[in-house]
């Protein structure tokens, strides 16, 4: 039996997404989160009743961490400085998206989760609308496709293994300038 010791929120939370990012949400077990931090899972269930509290928290967690970061946005001046820095973080952020996805699983709380991306897409449309205003995205393209665009590049798997700043500098040019070559 493992031995009782403490855990910080950090390293419970730190855990909880390594091992939500590897087994999905089914997968999922206080019995392999209780291994990982070398825990009972008696230990686990002082703080969180059952899975899904604990899964609700953590994403909510991580997705107001995000939030609080992507509306810093606003401090850069100009459409490419606020499109880098929305990139960064996004890269810096890459499992956002798929802990989204498994956060959708948890049983009652489907609808808050689908409303993240909503309010995450709202909160941008000051951002694309300076893109259109300074004459750097298609004024006649819709923003949340533009948004989806940018979001869903970001989060294309690299299964090829290019190493990683030669990928995200890739996709960082396609999602810029296209894949068109200029000749």
């Amino acid at each position: 039996m493992a031995r009782e010791r403490k855990f910080s929120t950090d390293e419970l939370f730190q855990a909880t997404k390594a091992l939500l990012l590897s087994h999905g949400y089914e997968g999922f077990t206080f019995s392999l989160l209780a291994d990982s931090l070398n825990v009972s899972r008696g230990a686990l269930y002082k703080y969180y009743e059952n899975k899904d509290e604990l899964i609700t928290n953590y994403i909510f967690y991580e997705m107001d961490q995000y939030l609080l970061k992507l509306k810093q946005i606003n401090l850069y001046q100009g459409f490419e400085a606020q499109l880098q820095f929305l990139l960064d973080l996004m890269f810096s952020y890459s499992n956002i998206q798929k802990l989204i996805k498994i956060g959708q699983q948890v049983p009652g709380h489907q609808d808050k989760f689908k409303t993240i991306h909503t309010d995450m897409y709202r909160f941008l449309q000051d951002f694309v609308e300076l893109g259109k205003k300074e004459g750097k995205l298609k004024c006649h393209l819709p923003n949340n496709l533009i948004l989806g665009y940018i979001f869903q590049s970001v989060a294309i798997p690299n299964h090829s293994e290019i190493p990683y700043s030669l990928w995200v500098s890739s996709l960082k040019e396609m999602i810029c300038h296209g894949i068109l070559s200029n000749n």
